[in-house]
């Protein structure tokens, strides 16, 4: 896409403008770093558009705190101090939903990430917000707790305009092939191969 312009348009009756708003789906995938990184980036976007932020961490435990975390809350405080950009919601999966805290049986995880599908299949439905960050939302598919068809099946017929982004590795083939944007981080260099840990201010 050379200067953002589309090397082939379709013949499919829309405008450019109505194919330019229309929602997008988007898959971050991949054993590289930057997936999560990405999706907020794009958040940070349409926080600045005034869009209605909703993020769902779905590995991360409630004791994870990450600086994303902390920089939206605060964008979403401003927003009601000031009007400015758009309202957020940060839920991280350890508030409930979180598989990660050390006691529970596999089976209580799998409930407790299909229960918090459900919560966002109900928010999509109803159009409680513009965009939708589900970080590491893979690994529940993957393992079988969340029925993959039954998830394509509503981001298809998601209402409204409702923009979803979704990371994580090993994304199943049947949400890529639904997905409008699929990126794949690859890893050709990482610190840790160095034995070197995560760091303040880069992994968090």
């Amino acid at each position: 896409m050379p200067k953002g312009v589309p090397e082939n348009v379709p013949n499919d009756g829309l405008t450019t403008r109505q194919r330019r708003n229309a929602p997008v789906l988007a898959v971050h995938t991949g054993r590289g770093k930057g997936k999560s990184t990405a999706a907020f980036g794009m958040a940070l976007r349409a926080w600045n558009q005034g869009f209605d932020v909703g993020v769902f961490q779905f590995v991360k435990s409630a004791k994870w705190k990450v600086g994303e975390e902390a920089a939206f809350r605060a964008l979403g405080q401003l927003h009601e101090d000031t009007g400015v950009g758009g309202s957020v919601q940060w839920h991280k999966m350890g508030e409930g939903w979180s598989w990660t805290r050390k006691h529970g049986s596999e089976e209580d995880h799998a409930a407790a990430a299909a229960e918090g599908w459900r919560e966002i299949a109900r928010r999509l439905g109803a159009e409680e917000h513009r965009f939708y960050v589900l970080d590491e939302f893979t690994y529940p598919l993957k393992w079988g707790w969340v029925d993959v068809d039954e998830v394509v099946e509503v981001l298809q017929n998601r209402p409204g305009n409702q923009h979803v982004v979704i990371t994580g590795r090993d994304a199943p083939q049947a949400l890529i092939d639904a997905a409008d944007l699929v990126t794949e981080m690859t890893k050709i260099k990482h610190p840790m191969d160095a034995g070197r840990k995560g760091q303040r201010g880069i992994e968090w």
